[in-house]
């Protein structure tokens, strides 16, 4: 007798720089990947971007990891799943939260 084993797809996951956040709860994750030319066999960086749904508050500049999901709106087929790290703070933001903090 067969065991009938139903097993899952895992969900495709990416690791990527977030190049814009304007929206609510959506950025837009730019991932690279090296591929090999087929004619002259050297390798070029190719990159593709994704929207992702964000709950967890990435900003520009952060690198985050995505995980494939259920379509969420015409082009999000993603969701931001951890920051794994944040970004630098330019000058100005760096003095912005300096007088915050202060005040």
């Amino acid at each position: 007798m067969t065991e009938k084993t139903t097993t899952k797809g895992r969900r495709q996951e990416r690791v990527g720089v977030v190049v814009k956040a304007k929206m609510k709860k959506t950025v837009v994750v730019a991932v690279e990947r090296l591929v090999r030319h087929d004619v002259y066999r050297k390798t070029i960086k190719r990159t593709s971007t994704f929207m992702a749904h964000d709950e967890k508050g990435a900003k520009k500049g952060d690198t985050v990891r995505i995980v494939e999901t259920r379509p969420l709106s015409k082009l999000k087929r993603w969701r931001v799943e951890e920051i794994v790290t944040r970004a630098a703070l330019s000058g100005e933001e760096a003095a912005a939260l300096d007088a915050a903090a202060k005040a």
